[in-house]
C-alpha cells in the first residue's frame, strides 16, 4: 500500500475482516470505501471514523440500494408528497435458500447472519428516509434445519406517529411485497427486486443504456369519495455508478462523502441495538 499512485482501497471482503483491513488501509494514508455492514462492533466504526479523520482521508461505506429502482421510486414518492405523511413503511428482503451451505455468512460468529447482511440494507434504507427512530424492537431467529447463523429477522422501529416493519427470511418460497407503504394521502405497494446486482453477477458491464430499469411497475391506491383508484406506477431506473461517481467527485473536491461513515455509524448502532432487542425480547430506546 506505500505504491503512491493508488488513492483509493476498495474492501469488499467478508464483514470480520473489514475493519482490520480498512485500518491499514487508512494507517497507510489511502482512501477507503468498506462494503457494508460497515464493521462488526460498533465501536470498530467508530474507531475506524476517529482514525480517517485524523488521517485527513475520505472513508465511505458502500451502501449501494440507496440507488435501487424500487428504492428510488418510493423516496420521490414520498418526497413529492404523493402519500401524504407515511404512517406506516413496511420493507422485505426474503428469500427462498432452504439449504443451510458452508459459506462465512452462514457460519457462526460476530458479522455473519442476515441481520447484518441484509438487515444493514433496510435499515440504512429507512434512516435515509426518516431518521433515527425512537425505539427498536427485533426478532432474530435461526429457522431452518442446521442453521447456525441468522437466517430471519423482524424489526419493528418506532416513531412519533409512524411505525416501520422491516422482515427477512431465507425460507420464503412464496412471492412477498418488497415494499408496503401506508400515507395519509395514498398506499404504493412494490413486488420484485432491483435487476442491478443479478446483472452485475451475470458479468454485464457498464454503461447499458437500459441499465437499472426494473419493468415492473408499482402499484399507487388513493381512495376518491367512496372508490378505490389503483394506477401502475413506473419504477424509476436504479443507479449503482452513482455511488462511484459520487467518490470520484468527493476525491477530487467536487462533491461530498456519497455515505460519510456517520451514517453508516448509526446503521451499525441500528444492528448492535437490534442484538440486544432480541436478547431481552423487548423494544430498546436509542439514546
Amino acid at each position: 500500500m506505500p505504491t503512491p499512485e493508488i488513492d483509493l482501497i476498495v474492501i469488499p471482503t467478508p464483514n470480520d475482516t473489514h475493519f482490520p483491513l480498512a485500518k491499514a488501509a487508512l494507517e497507510a494514508g489511502k482512501n477507503v470505501v468498506v462494503d457494508k455492514p460497515f464493521t462488526v462492533t460498533l465501536s470498530q466504526a467508530r474507531e475506524l471514523d476517529t482514525l480517517a479523520k485524523q488521517q485527513g482521508k475520505l472513508l465511505s461505506v458502500f451502501h449501494n440500494r440507496r440507488w435501487d429502482s424500487d428504492f428510488l421510486t418510493v423516496k420521490a414518492l414520498i418526497n413529492e408528497g404523493k402519500l401524504g405523511d407515511v404512517a406506516y413503511f413496511e420493507s422485505h428482503f426474503d428469500r427462498y435458500r432452504p439449504q443451510v451451505r458452508a459459506r462465512w455468512r452462514e457460519l457462526p460468529g460476530l458479522g455473519s447472519g442476515i441481520w447484518y447482511d441484509l438487515g444493514s440494507h433496510l435499515l440504512d434504507q429507512t434512516v435515509n428516509l426518516f431518521g433515527l427512530p425512537h425505539s427498536i424492537n427485533v426478532d432474530l431467529g435461526q429457522l431452518r434445519p442446521g442453521a447456525q447463523a441468522t437466517d430471519y429477522f423482524h424489526a419493528v422501529l418506532t416513531y412519533p406517529q409512524r411505525r416501520v416493519v422491516l422482515h427477512g427470511t431465507l425460507l420464503a418460497a412464496a412471492e412477498t411485497a418488497r415494499y408496503i407503504v401506508h400515507g395519509t394521502q395514498a398506499s404504493y405497494v412494490k413486488f420484485g427486486l432491483d435487476p442491478q446486482e443479478d446483472r452485475l453477477k451475470s458479468g454485464e458491464r457498464l454503461p447499458q443504456a437500459d441499465w437499472g430499469y426494473d419493468m415492473r411497475d408499482g402499484i399507487l391506491t388513493t381512495v376518491e369519495g367512496e372508490t378505490r383508484v389503483e394506477e401502475n406506477w413506473l419504477t424509476l431506473p436504479g443507479n449503482y455508478p452513482a455511488y462511484y461517481a459520487g467518490i470520484r467527485d468527493a476525491l477530487n473536491g467536487m462533491g461530498e462523502n456519497p455515505v460519510p461513515a456517520g451514517q453508516a455509524i448509526q446503521i451499525m448502532e441500528l444492528i448492535e441495538l437490534g442484538i440486544e432487542s432480541a436478547k431481552h425480547r423487548a423494544a430498546l430506546n436509542l439514546v
